[in-house]
């Protein structure tokens, strides 16, 4: 076992990792080609970056507000998103299997809001999501949870059956109420994730060195929408977030809790995809309003 006597923090975050090796994504251009064709599903070949559209909430809330009809909420919103976050139930049920997007299957669950978070299980099969056709799996981490190893656990299990049939799994750092949301803990939780084999991971931007989170992670990060805030405030935290290396947004609430979701989708992707300014993709915003 590694000596913990003297461990010590990393200070070297002075460059973030590019793309190499003539893949559009970091760290990812050594998979297969069926790895890095899904990849492409979610991230935009183009610029290697991705706005994904989050509703996969019910999976542990419920009838989320916003998501109490996902046909009247989501549908109009799918041609925007490069792809979609969603459980299984709500693909087979709602989204039309020709939309084009690619698809970024929850995996794990089992708890509800009224139970322990972190206690999850994998609750998706390797071959429901090979016939699901999904462009990647998502799984929640709990480092420095309750039930942290499980956790991990269901991770790597989930690697090696996604690198066995050629589908990337996404990482989500999950932070629990009593827990530091910092670069530092991001820090641990995404370069773990990472080591450990996913793809590509989720986490929430902080104001204080989130660039040190994306330089030490050796796959993309994609940074978590949150709660509902204003859309000039959210389309800010996007805009920061892009600039200091992440490789895309995962929007749920910040979209579908908008008086004018498909205009907030739009400005977001403006942002993600235009370099828009946070004034300018609000300008944006206001014109779809009308």
């Amino acid at each position: 076992m590694a000596d913990l006597d003297d461990l010590r923090d990393g200070t070297d975050f002075s460059a973030a990792r590019t793309a190499s090796g003539g893949f559009h994504l970091k760290g990812q251009s050594g998979q297969d080609w069926g790895m890095r064709a899904r990849l492409s599903r979610v991230f935009d070949p183009s610029d290697g970056k991705t706005v994904m559209l989050a509703f996969d909430h019910g999976y542990f809330q419920g009838p989320t507000s916003g998501l109490e009809n996902l046909e009247r909420s989501i549908l109009p919103l799918v041609p925007q998103a490069d792809a979609l976050m969603c459980t299984r139930g709500a693909l087979r049920t709602t989204i039309p299997a020709e939309n084009g997007k690619g698809i970024v299957l929850r995996a794990s669950g089992g708890p509800s809001v009224l139970k322990e978070l972190s206690d999850e299980e994998l609750a998706v099969s390797i071959e429901d999501a090979v016939r699901l056709d999904a462009a990647a799996l998502a799984v929640q981490v709990f480092v420095g949870g309750e039930n942290e190893t499980k956790s991990i656990k269901n991770l790597t299990t989930l690697v090696d059956q996604g690198q066995a049939t050629g589908i990337p799994v996404l990482a989500v750092t999950a932070v629990g109420r009593d827990m530091v949301r910092d670069a530092r803990y991001f820090r641990l939780a995404t370069r773990i994730s990472a080591e450990l084999g996913a793809a590509f991971v989720k986490t929430y931007y902080v104001e204080e060195g989130f660039e040190t989170i994306t330089s030490a992670c050796p796959v993309p990060i994609v940074i978590a929408g949150g709660k509902k805030v204003e859309e000039q405030e959210a389309l800010r935290v996007a805009y920061q977030a892009m600039q200091e290396g992440a490789a895309g947004v995962d929007m749920g609430r910040n979209v579908f809790q908008s008086e004018h979701p498909a205009a907030m989708l739009a400005a977001v992707r403006g942002v993600v995809h235009d370099g828009l300014t946070p004034t300018e993709a609000y300008e944006l915003f206001q014109s779809l309003s009308h």
